[in-house]
């Protein structure tokens, strides 16, 4: 089998580093792409002469030369080598120290991964302030995976300067993108068959491992309550009282497990924007899962025809958002005007809202009060294929399929 390797938009970026001495960590969740990316980069450091040596520490072995003999670990893999990569860092408690001692002491470049955030933090991160630069790798963006499925169409994709025949063809892909999501894995299997048992298999390898092996969780039904819960409520506001009831989790449990799936890459819980308590709300987040697929395949749905399709579409925007390194909030009144998105810059707000289906440039009464509240010079409205622009009380409001939307640069 041949294997193939789409190119990460985040790979530049991290060999822009690769002569200075800081220790590289890329995070992200499980399959997504960490191992394969990162082993590429050193491929081309061997190709310029460079000794790299690659290590595992889901390997057993390794783990306990590193924990109970980091000198002979520093002979075997630290000695006479120029970089050295280590895989699954989160599985030493003691990585922070060693790492620290080894970037102290010897003149060598590192790069580790890990798919537990929290894990990182505690056992890394923290001992490393000032020697780290940390990277978040998510599932492919939808650049990514057109890169794959249809790469002819990249460069005309990325100008974002196409009429409407060719947004109806990006569509297509779109379709299958929000679907089954952005895992590598998932994006090169054939089948639709292939790509529903490689999610099965992702949701329960994060499941027994992430779950119950590093967070010491063992009601594992409960936490796939608690995604199927939170996959019917993407783009909604988040009731704890209800949450509670439909696992069982006390409020503080519900709290903890909810910081667990943010912290392992499976849920973003966006936080309001507000500047008067009175008359906006001020409290409980929204919910986006980082990966559609992996949503999906919570409720086990892939239908094309389905009622949830606009949720999706704000989920997709928000993933986009966030692979752009936007900070997204949402905003809501208490008199029901609402906006999907607010993006604040340099004292700034862009609103950005979502809609399935607009077909004139006209904008909601919703969007008109954010307007007129917080006179914006610039805004988005987002949608299948409405592409225009309009100005209203002022503000330039630019209308984008979800496409072209994907493919903007600065925001």
């Amino acid at each position: 089998m041949i294997m193939v390797y789409v190119e990460r938009d985040m790979e530049a970026e991290i060999e822009k580093y690769m002569e200075g001495k800081e220790i590289l960590a890329v995070v992200g969740p499980r399959q997504c792409g960490k191992t394969t990316m990162i082993n590429r980069i050193l491929d081309k450091e061997e190709e310029s002469g460079k000794k790299v040596d690659r290590v595992s520490f889901d390997d057993q072995k390794v783990l306990s030369v590193f924990e109970r003999d980091i000198d002979s670990f520093v002979e075997i893999h630290v000695k006479g080598k120029d970089i050295l990569f280590i895989d699954e860092v989160h599985y030493s408690k003691q990585s922070g120290k060693k790492l620290k001692y080894i970037y102290d002491k010897f003149e060598i470049k590192m790069l580790i991964s890990g798919s537990s955030s929290p894990e990182m933090s505690i056992y890394s991160l923290k001992y490393l302030v000032g020697r780290i630069l940390l990277f978040t790798l998510q599932p492919f963006s939808f650049g990514e995976f057109l890169s794959y499925k249809e790469h002819e169409l990249m460069a005309v994709f990325e100008k974002g300067k196409y009429k409407k025949d060719v947004t109806n063809i990006l569509n297509k892909f779109l379709e299958e993108y929000i679907l089954f999501g952005g895992f590598p894995r998932v994006v090169l299997a054939k089948s639709t068959d292939e790509k529903k048992k490689l999610l099965e298999g992702i949701l329960n390898t994060y499941i027994l491992r992430e779950i119950k092996e590093i967070l010491d969780i063992s009601e594992d039904y409960k936490i796939m309550d608690l995604l199927k819960s939170l996959s019917l409520q993407i783009g909604n506001i988040i009731n704890y009282n209800e949450l509670s009831t439909l696992t069982g989790y006390s409020y503080l449990d519900l709290k903890k497990y909810l910081n667990v799936l943010e912290k392992t890459f499976i849920c973003s819980f966006v936080r309001p924007f507000f500047t008067n308590k009175r008359t906006e709300l001020v409290k409980n987040p929204k919910v986006y899962f980082f990966d559609t697929g992996f949503r999906n395949v919570c409720i086990d749905n892939f239908t094309k025809e389905r009622v949830d399709k606009g949720s999706i579409y704000e989920n997709f925007v928000f993933v986009e958002l966030v692979k752009r390194g936007e900070k997204a909030k949402f905003w809501n009144t208490k008199s029901s005007a609402e906006m999907d998105f607010v993006i604040e810059k340099e004292g700034k707000m862009i609103p950005i809202e979502v809609k399935s289906k607009l077909k004139e440039e006209k904008v909601t009464k919703s969007y008109d009060s954010f307007i007129k509240k917080y006179s914006p010079l610039k805004g988005y409205l987002v949608s299948l294929d409405l592409d225009g622009r309009k100005k209203v009380g002022g503000c330039d409001v630019i209308f984008l399929p979800f496409v072209k939307f994907s493919s903007l640069g600065k925001i």
